[in-house]
């Protein structure tokens, strides 16, 4: 589950709240996303207040007993890479061991300017960050570029790519397979845990162009077994679909959370 750490009315009780949702509900994994300036290109997306996720997530450990804990995505060159690399080992074992480390390169480029980072040299910073971090935390490589399927076989635990279509993931993985049988590497092929949308609709929706995890309840199981046949290891959910008023009014998406996991239990039974 992504959950939003931002928009108006997010605050400590809201994220208790989502936490008691996800772990309630039964899901396993809880994420947050990333960012440390809100400028104008962050605003439109993902408005103030915006909780950090280093910071969040340590909270959220003290409040969670089981759901594991991780980021979609961690922007890598906004922070030095050893600084980075002692933040997720403490929280890791601050939380027994539930993190999960997703990183991407990050798009923001006037966050990049306020923080004095190269936009232009955002890829290698992040490669730094990633050789920095510890082994034992599992990398799961945000973006649907070919330098991040590139970064996925070179360094990553999984493939995390970030609401595209069933076609469009197709491609990343038979590219992703492709990449790590040419490697020269002995570490195993990066598995595939996408972060797909969550929006509920009445009606069928077609398929033309249709992001996985859209539509009515049995598009979005059927989206749901298609990732595992793919070798999906999880699938994270992301009930914002992008009007910043949605973090005002949650309930929605609590009950939209409760429907699949009940229907696709059903399913699989």
């Amino acid at each position: 589950m992504n959950v939003p750490n931002f928009g108006p009315e997010t605050n400590p009780a809201r994220l208790r709240d989502w936490a008691r949702v996800v772990e309630g509900l039964g899901y396993d994994l809880l994420m947050v996303s990333d960012h440390v300036v809100i400028t104008p290109d962050v605003e439109e997306q993902y408005p103030e207040p915006f909780f950090e996720p280093f910071t969040t997530l340590s909270w959220l450990a003290g409040i969670t007993d089981r759901v594991r804990l991780g980021t979609t995505v961690l922007i890598a060159p906004y922070r030095h890479p050893l600084l980075t690399a002692r933040m997720a080992t403490n929280l890791n074992a601050l939380s027994d061991g539930r993190l999960i480390l997703g990183v991407g390169a990050g798009w923001a480029q006037q966050e990049f300017a306020a923080l004095g980072a190269d936009f232009a040299a955002r890829g290698r910073a992040t490669d730094e960050v990633l050789a920095a971090l510890p082994k034992d935390i599992p990398l799961w490589i945000g973006g649907n570029s070919p330098a991040a399927l590139r970064r996925a076989v070179r360094f990553g635990t999984a493939w995390h790519p970030l609401r595209q279509t069933l076609p469009q993931l197709r491609t990343g993985l038979a590219r992703l397979y492709a990449l790590a049988k040419t490697a020269d590497q002995t570490s195993p092929t990066p598995g595939f845990a996408p972060r797909i949308l969550l929006r509920l609709t009445d009606e069928p929706l077609a398929d033309d162009e249709r992001i996985a995890g859209e539509g009515s309840v049995e598009q979005v199981l059927d989206d749901l077994a298609v990732l595992r046949e793919l070798g999906a290891s999880t699938v994270v959910l992301d009930p914002f679909v992008g009007d910043p008023a949605e973090t005002e009014r949650p309930e929605a998406a609590w009950q939209q959370l409760a429907t699949i996991i009940d229907n696709w239990r059903r399913r699989d039974t």
